[in-house]
């Protein structure tokens, strides 16, 4: 950790949000670094026994009301939490984690009814059901609009028809929080959001998908045949569906910012140790003043990124929208990681090329911050479109 990193921990936080930290940190370093190489192997994490370890410590409800089995605690504590993700080494099971607290329960826990947060909020925040957030389909990714799968109301259910596509968590899923068509007139109130148990009939994972990073993190494809959802499954008003999974994309964004700055400064700590050690022409590399400057230059960007993370998470506590901000954010951040692990990757040569070094998943795993969750152009248009251009 740089000097910075710790002069902004004495500024911040408070001694109870550093016993979140050092429980939070206590468990990456046992219950989940050790096992990583293994994960990514097997392709998936067994989230089922590692979110009830989580739990079982209060991990997975950091903000949500004591009532459901949550902790009842402030953004700092939430933002320790997603700081401490940051030293997994790879974003596969951070990615998996997230969509569990930050991705498919904040619209359940804001929006839900009661019996939806007894039913699925308390046990996904105890651990005993894993959870993924099911928008993005075959013909709709960053075009959330332009979803087709169907939620047709019948009596008291909703027939839903349809597919899913790189869905994390989804092949270990309980439920889905998902997004379906519910209308066809204009405009985005034709969207609903609901709560999807994944042992319906009708229900299938129809492929679990190979991808190029993340590799310890299921993703799949999901289709829905005339499924028949119970009408109590709704989360909120039928037809604001949209406008619920645009608030809770917040929360989805944000998560990302803290882990990327600890992670960027993580690979660059790893980097520079390779680089004191690695003769080339008589000297270490380290000595050499373009890559010194180069280092330089990223850990300023790594500062700045960190500090609009503390002022949007200040933001937070006031009440405030920090949609542009969080919009930034999640644009700076997806660059921000792909530049430090190219960069760093660069440092190890040859080296850095291979499978077995660490660097190698940090530059596979870093491309996905650019896509999943709002793709930079995405974001980039957001900003935009709030500036009023």
């Amino acid at each position: 950790m740089g000097s910075r990193a710790k002069t902004s921990e004495q500024l911040y936080f408070s001694k109870d949000h550093e016993m979140v930290r050092k429980t939070v940190r206590e468990f990456v370093d046992k219950e989940i670094n050790p096992n990583l190489d293994d994960w990514e192997a097997a392709g998936e994490a067994p989230l089922h026994e590692l979110f009830k370890k989580m739990g079982a410590l209060g991990f997975l409800g950091i903000r949500y009301d004591t009532k459901y089995g949550g902790e009842g605690l402030d953004y700092w504590c939430d933002l320790v939490f997603l700081e401490e993700l940051g030293h997994v080494q790879g974003f596969g099971v951070p990615i998996a984690i997230a969509v569990q607290t930050h991705m498919a329960t904040p619209a359940i826990y804001e929006f839900g009814s009661e019996f939806l947060k007894e039913k699925y909020l308390k046990p996904a925040i105890a651990g005993d059901m894993v959870c993924s957030i099911a928008v993005t389909e075959p013909g709709a990714g960053s075009d959330v609009a332009a979803l087709q799968t169907t939620a047709v109301r019948e009596g008291d259910e909703y027939v839903i028809n349809g597919s899913k596509t790189y869905i994390t968590n989804g092949t270990q899923a309980d439920f889905l929080t998902m997004l379906a068509r519910t209308g066809d007139e204009p405009g985005h109130h034709c969207f609903s959001l609901f709560v999807v148990p994944t042992d319906l009939p009708g229900f299938q994972v129809s492929k679990k998908l190979d991808k190029m990073g993340i590799r310890s993190s299921d993703t799949a494809e999901l289709f829905f045949d005339n499924l028949r959802l119970p009408a109590d499954h709704l989360i909120g008003k039928e037809g604001e569906g949209f406008i619920y999974q645009m608030q809770q994309f917040q929360h989805e964004r944000f998560s990302a910012m803290p882990m990327v700055y600890i992670a960027s400064q993580d690979i660059i700590d790893m980097t520079v140790e390779h680089i004191k050690n690695r003769i080339v022409f008589g000297k270490p590399l380290i000595t050499k003043q373009v890559l010194r400057h180069r280092i330089a230059d990223w850990l300023t960007e790594i500062e700045a990124l960190r500090q609009l993370t503390y002022h949007i998470t200040t933001m937070k506590a006031a009440g405030m929208d920090v949609t542009q901000e969080i919009s930034m954010g999640k644009l700076y951040s997806g660059k921000l990681l792909r530049k430090v692990a190219d960069g760093c990757l660069q440092m190890y040569g040859g080296l850095g090329f291979m499978n077995e070094m660490l660097i190698s998943r940090y530059y596979r795993d870093a491309r996905i911050l650019s896509i999943g969750g709002g793709a930079d152009e995405v974001m980039s248009d957001i900003i935009a479109k709030m500036e009023g251009y």
